[in-house]
């Protein structure tokens, strides 16, 4: 069989078997690989989240090219990815929190968006487009992100903290409410048990002029917590009565 011929019967306009799984493949890994840096930073849709949604469009991406070569010439064969595009808002829309003054989760729901938009490029077969955009996405998800430290260091105050806490529960929720009453916003939790309990893992911002009083306001109404046996932040550490 010449490559004319292997090209005609596979890879045509018309999706053959080894196309659809193709154009499948490439949306999954566009899922697998933007998902994965999501899941890593402990954002609220992770990898699986990622694939489903780039299989999805995928999937009605392809469906809508099928419908329109073998059932109705005059139907658009993008008129079911147009729908993905605008109902998959609504998915983006449950990551996005919003604690007091601050909103987290708009990365999150843009990448979700945008993993659609890469899923039914996919679908359609044009692999470039759909390969660069998902390297494009992943160095803005962690190379700028590493750049938007540097550029904002002095009007955001980022400190680490690790909590030794008997009581899992009240800890966090402490910690959310602290946060909002200091305007600041927590990010990559992470808990894991220990001898005495739990222990706790999170970086907070805290931004506006008065930053550094409001990281020691919070600081330390944690560390006195009746539940903490201990807290430590990048730099510094106190032990607080149990």
């Amino acid at each position: 069989m010449t490559w004319s011929e292997f090209y005609n019967t596979y890879l045509n306009l018309e999706p053959g078997i080894l196309e659809v799984v193709l154009r499948l493949a490439c949306a999954m890994l566009i899922g697998l690989v933007i998902g994965t840096e999501r899941e890593y930073t402990h954002r609220p849709a992770g990898m699986r989240t990622h694939i489903l949604v780039a299989l999805g469009a995928c999937t009605v991406s392809i469906l809508g090219e099928y419908i329109f070569l073998h059932y109705n010439t005059n139907a658009d064969p993008a008129r079911l990815s147009a729908q993905v595009i605008a109902g998959v808002g609504f998915l983006g829309a449950g990551t996005i929190m919003r604690e007091g003054v601050n909103v987290k989760g708009l990365t999150t729901a843009a990448s979700v968006w945008s993993v659609a938009c890469l899923g039914i490029a996919a679908g359609f077969g044009h692999y470039a487009l759909a390969i660069f955009g998902m390297v494009l996405i992943f160095l803005t998800l962690t190379v700028l992100e590493l750049l938007q430290d540097k550029l904002f260091q002095g009007k955001k105050n980022r400190k680490y903290y690790v909590l030794e806490t008997t009581d899992l529960a009240a800890s966090l929720t402490q910690i959310n409410k602290l946060a909002i009453q200091e305007q600041g916003t927590v990010q990559g939790f992470s808990a894991e048990a220990t001898a005495q309990g739990h222990r706790i893992s999170f970086r907070a911002n805290f931004g506006g002029r008065h930053r550094k009083q409001h990281q020691q306001r919070f600081f330390t109404a944690i560390a006195e917590a009746e539940q903490t046996v201990s807290c430590q932040t990048s730099d510094e550490a106190v032990q607080a009565k149990v």
